[in-house]
């Protein structure tokens, strides 16, 4: 009897260590949440709630008046309706987007420190860069006339949970009106007559008029350090085509991040009507200002040069993220596969037909729908979206000059060839850091106009100009440099006569602060030039130490005259326009002298203000440029710029004025340098 009731007892404890065993040992197998499409596995550190993702929506609007403005009120709108952390990011110079965002407190945000084109027109590069930076768990850039309905919530929140890097692009559908307005919380969508409206109402009414041709305008991604594409992303002026479908097509050739289309999952619209012209530039000629066309040759043109984009197989179709039944699921149209995401065995299943008719029947109804609208859809049209035209700006010199001009009818001037082209970019990016934006850009040569109009600079051309400049063999001294330099002289001349006043300054010279109107209150009849001198104490007014490189002249009757009679003598000089300066307006060997800073020339009666050089130091003045901080010399001083002259050869001036961190131009990425560094909203 105590045999068989141990026997019991040993067979008793025995299934429970068996019981206890598989117990253990289900809990240690791995979830079938664990599992989905490829490598991808549901990211274990995502956030528990995901609908309180942090979501940074970028965009550059137009100006917000007439019907552009109301479809960009829209748009915007319906961004904030979805989601209570959802930010907005507006890219814009103009007013009225500084006083659109002031009516959204702190959920709608006005940034202007990127690179804009001299029309206004952000760079996409630089957008996309400054984006990079903000610390928001997801960034979505979308053109400002896409209003969003439904799905992108969930569909970003099904995608941040993936242990992978990704980016996400969606087209949206054209309708001719949007059948609702919000309320004036914003939060609300409202019909006309004031009623409520539904969102899947909204989307039946729109369904029927829709047209699927506005390809990708939707693009969102996951902020961690994996780069978007390898290599550099192209100067793109935004809007103006091209650039949207350059960068995913590098950012499949990468394979640093998965590419999906999820325009299926998101419900946009975009609202068709005609846009107003840009009122920003009224001073110009309205013909100018609506001929953009070149905006479009230009972002073609830099799709040809960078990257693979058109010199390779069109990505006629991307991944597609589905929901059927409920379920998100990629779909590779190219394969003919079917992917269910996160389920393992399901996807198993799949491949193996051990499917419920009902499951697989709404599923293949499913790819049959997105099967017929991928038809409609085709975002691979590189023919189309491939221009040849020259590159060329449609402005005479004088609608430029009423476009960049100041309120005082002042123009800031520089002459410059291509060899000096990244000191160029380094002086404009100087000013436009300090606000000033009446600047004009007189190019030497064919090769300095293309690479001006691509970096939107105000950019012209002097058919009197050399057309044999030397690319490391034109600085002070040189026979180059001495015909170089009358160009010059002319072009302030004629400008002068169209009545404009005028600021030269060479591209060698860097800007602490303004000096404009401390320039302008010399007067009319005076040319406050820069003096070469370079001993600390005496005249500063002695011969040959007018600098013809930074100076400023009124548009007057005795002021063009004076620089008439300038230009006149340096075309039978064999020198630089230079002593010319000095010659004419001071009398040779400074006959025309008076004190130690001025000179006279008794013609014309124009006066020669030679300026203070410790506001307007030049390249040998107290040996600033030798100092351990030039910088911070400079700043002591109060100096308004500072010349990087009186040094021999072009890679020593570059090399001096880098180390010296008086340089604001990264060539690499051909943007402005900037210091941005994990901004939080």
């Amino acid at each position: 009897m105590k045999a068989s009731q141990l026997e019991l007892l040993s067979i008793w404890l025995s299934g429970f260590v068996l019981i206890s065993l598989s117990l253990y040992a289900t809990q240690r197998l791995p979830s079938i949440n664990d599992h989905h499409i490829g490598t991808s596995k549901l990211n274990k550190n995502a956030i528990l709630d995901s609908k309180s993702l942090s979501i940074t929506i970028f965009t550059a609007p137009k100006p917000f008046v007439g019907s552009t403005g109301t479809k960009q009120t829209v748009a915007v709108q319906s961004w904030l309706a979805l989601s209570p952390y959802v930010t907005v990011v507006l890219y814009s110079q103009h007013p009225s987007v500084v006083s659109f965002a002031a009516g959204f407190v702190s959920r709608v945000l006005v940034d202007t420190d990127i690179d804009f084109s001299f029309l206004g027109t952000p760079f996409f590069h630089s957008m996309i860069a400054k984006s990079r930076s903000f610390t928001s768990e997801i960034s979505v850039i979308v053109d400002p006339e896409i209003a969003i309905l439904s799905g992108f919530i969930s569909t970003l929140n099904h995608m941040y949970k993936l242990d992978h890097d990704w980016l996400l692009v969606a087209s949206s559908q054209n309708v001719s009106y949007l059948p609702f307005h919000f309320d004036e919380s914003g939060k609300h969508r409202q019909a006309h007559d004031g009623k409520p409206v539904k969102i899947h109402e909204t989307q039946k009414t729109l369904q029927k008029n829709r047209h699927w041709n506005h390809c990708y305008p939707i693009m969102a991604w996951n902020n961690k350090d994996m780069p978007l594409h390898n290599g550099v992303l192209p100067p793109f002026l935004y809007g103006k085509g091209i650039h949207n479908n350059w960068l995913i097509h590098e950012a499949l050739s990468s394979e640093f991040r998965n590419v999906f289309d999820a325009s299926w999952t998101i419900t946009s619209f975009h609202l068709n009507g005609d846009d107003n012209l840009n009122p920003a530039f009224q001073n110009s000629t309205a013909l100018d200002i609506e001929n953009r066309d070149w905006e479009y040759f230009g972002n073609s043109y830099m799709g040809e040069q960078y990257g693979t984009f058109f010199n390779s197989e069109p990505y006629c179709s991307l991944l597609k993220l589905l929901k059927c039944n409920n379920k998100y699921s990629f779909f590779d149209a190219k394969k003919n596969i079917f992917y269910p995401i996160g389920n393992q065995i399901a996807m198993n299943l799949w491949k193996e037909k051990i499917v419920p008719s009902w499951l697989k029947e709404n599923t293949m109804n499913c790819i049959a729908h997105v099967k017929s609208l991928s038809r409609i859809i085709d975002c691979s049209f590189k023919d189309q979206m491939k221009i040849s035209a020259p590159l060329k700006l449609p402005f005479t010199l004088e609608s430029l000059l009423s476009i960049t001009q100041d309120k005082t009818k002042t123009i800031v001037l520089t002459v410059a060839g291509y060899s000096y082209k990244d000191m160029l970019m380094s002086w404009i990016c100087r000013l436009r850091k300090l606000s000033i934006e009446n600047f004009i850009v007189c190019a030497l040569d064919q090769e300095t106009y293309k690479f001006s109009i691509l970096q939107g600079i105000p950019v012209f051309t002097d058919p009197t100009a050399p057309s044999d400049i030397s690319f490391d063999d034109c600085h002070f001294g040189t026979k180059c440099f001495q015909r170089v330099t009358k160009v010059k002289s002319r072009i302030v001349l004629k400008i002068l006569k169209l009545g404009y006043n005028v600021l030269l300054s060479d591209v060698d010279t860097y800007w602490f602060k303004n000096p404009i109107p401390l320039l302008q209150s010399y007067g009319p009849a005076v040319l406050a030039a820069q003096s070469d001198e370079f001993n600390k104490h005496g005249a500063i007014n002695l011969p040959r130490r007018l600098n013809s490189g930074f100076y400023h002249a009124h548009s007057d009757a005795q002021t063009i005259a004076a620089i008439e009679k300038v230009v006149n003598h340096a075309e039978t000089s064999g020198l630089s326009e230079q002593p010319s300066f000095y010659d004419i307006l001071c009398g040779e060997g400074g006959s025309n002298r008076v004190g130690d800073n001025r000179c006279v020339e008794p013609e014309t009666n124009l006066t020669v203000y030679f300026l203070d050089r410790d506001l307007f130091p030049n390249g040998a003045y107290q040996d600033l440029w030798r100092g351990k901080n030039v910088k911070a010399e400079c700043l002591k001083k109060g100096c308004f710029i500072i010349h990087n002259n009186w040094i021999s050869g072009r890679l020593k001036k570059l090399e001096r004025q880098v180390l010296s961190g008086l340089w604001d131009y990264d060539p690499g990425t051909r943007m402005c340098l900037r210091s941005w560094h994990g901004i939080k909203l």
